[in-house]
């Protein structure tokens, strides 16, 4: 399933540590983000579910698109 997300992910640093935490949270997953947007969008591609409260973080905020 494709999962869709606004993101506050605006910078390198930010980038890097969501990869990390990705990484760690859903490792069998696919994702990318597109910092070109205006909405700094994240897509997950994922047999798990996935919603914005398995990935709250201290560094960047997400809301689920539908």
């Amino acid at each position: 399933m494709i999962y869709v997300f606004k993101t506050s992910v605006d910078t390198n640093s930010k980038l890097e540590f969501a990869n990390a935490l990705l990484s760690e949270l859903i490792p069998n997953s696919v994702w990318n983000f597109d910092l070109e947007d205006c909405d700094n969008i994240l897509r997950i591609d994922s047999e798990e579910e996935i919603n914005e409260i398995a990935l709250k973080n201290d560094i960047f905020d997400c809301i689920e698109l539908e």
